[in-house]
């Protein structure tokens, strides 16, 4: 870029610290904007696919990411009441050979607190706390932001990261449309000390049943297991992750389901329950020269394991776009071409896997045995996670129409 543009990024969390860490690392000045007054990640468990791995290696993270993470043998695919157990695909050295990185997984807070620790290092006193954005002004020439009780800052650029709720969102663009779908959603975090050594296995595990699903794997190096799952229910639509439910409630919404799920949701010591909302796939991103990052645009339900990583790539994809084009419009407008086509087919892929683990014919055992040796077969897991897993932000090309939608 023939000039150095001031970079404002509303949202401290993980899209946002990490495009301000890969524009930071191109020699651009960025200043993050975070509203809460201590950065403290919530949440739990997250899956950080090769595609991923990538970004957060290019920016000189593996090692810190290798010390906060775990890294599966494998995933497989349970039924909910017998619990016949199908292998998905292979991971652990498989997963490095294949695609160059490993799939790994971390607890949110452990990755999110990496990334505030590079920042920090690399640009002391850019993160500024306790900065609810309230207003979003521009020209020809630049950004001003206004904040709650705060002086107003302007840049020659924003990037609004600030998640699902984005307000930059409702600014510049509206809030667009939110529908409840008809499902709940459960999460919990086990110390993998209350759990039977048959509960701990290295591997991540998808159980499928009529009208609800369960996932779970190890974090924080083995030593905590993740667990979430979903359930359809309409009588409960508060979307807050930190909405506290009770075991037994948590209980009631699974029952017939295998023993072992049971024994997880008994150890969970706290469970939180949130409604999914669905909202339809943005199709313009960009306002002027602000320009919308991860769930402020493309939020997805959490069934392809893909939300944090479409982040990451954005990040590595905007940073890399102002660094390769002349200004910043052309740099905005090559990000926003390179990402909605790839993010849109995610946020899709995730909305087809509803109908796909909650499906009817689950109900039966001799019909779900049948459905799953349909859906997980062999050249089915190829086509819905090869063009995930091979995907390099790092090098694809941001002027190539057959490659940025790859």
């Amino acid at each position: 870029m023939k000039n150095n543009p001031g970079i404002g990024i509303i949202g401290g969390g993980i899209g946002g610290l990490t495009a301000a860490l890969a524009l930071l690392r191109k020699g651009f000045d960025v200043t993050v904007f975070e509203q809460a007054s201590v950065l403290a990640e919530v949440g739990a468990g997250l899956q950080i696919s090769p595609n991923g791995v990538r970004v957060l290696c290019l920016l000189g993270l593996e090692k810190e990411l290798l010390g906060i993470c775990f890294e599966p043998e494998g995933k497989e695919i349970r039924l909910w009441n017998t619990g016949d157990t199908w292998k998905l695909f292979d991971l652990g050295v498989e997963s490095s050979v294949r695609y160059g990185f490993p799939y790994v997984t971390v607890h949110r807070n452990d990755l999110h607190q990496i990334l505030v620790k590079a920042f920090e290092k690399a640009s002391p006193g850019a993160i500024r706390l306790d900065h609810r954005c309230c207003g979003v002004e521009q020209n020809a020439n630049g950004v001003t932001l206004s904040f709650d009780a705060k002086p107003s800052a302007r840049f020659d650029v924003v990037i609004g990261a600030d998640g699902v709720h984005s307000k930059t969102r409702e600014l510049l663009f509206g809030a667009g449309p939110a529908e409840f779908t008809g499902i709940v959603a459960w999460r919990g975090v086990i110390p993998v000390e209350l759990l039977p050594e048959r509960l701990t296995r290295p591997v991540g595990t998808n159980w499928v049943g009529p009208g609800g699903h369960v996932i779970h794997y190890p974090i924080r190096r083995g030593e905590l297991m993740n667990f979430t799952s979903v359930i359809e229910r309409r009588d409960w639509t508060t979307e807050s992750w930190s909405s506290a439910g009770t075991n037994q409630e948590y209980h009631d919404d699974y029952p017939g389901w295998h023993a072992d799920v049971h024994a997880y949701i008994s150890a969970i010591p706290q469970p939180f329950k949130w409604a999914l909302i669905a909202r339809p796939p943005m199709k313009e991103w960009v306002n002027g020269r602000v320009a919308l990052l991860g769930d402020a645009c493309h939020p997805s339900l959490p069934f392809l394991a893909q939300g944090a990583v479409m982040a990451l790539e954005d990040a590595c994809i905007l940073a890399r776009a102002f660094e390769e084009f002349d200004t910043i419009d052309e740099a905005l407008d090559r990000y926003q071409q390179a990402r909605i086509p790839r993010t849109t087919r995610a946020v899709m892929g995730a909305y087809a896997n509803t109908e796909r683990f909650h499906n009817p014919a689950l109900a039966d055992p001799r019909n779900g045995q049948a459905y799953i040796d349909e859906q997980w077969a062999p050249d089915k897991v190829v086509e819905r996670y090869e063009w995930l897993f091979r995907y390099d932000a790092t090098k694809v090309s941001l002027t190539d129409p057959e490659a940025v939608g790859a």
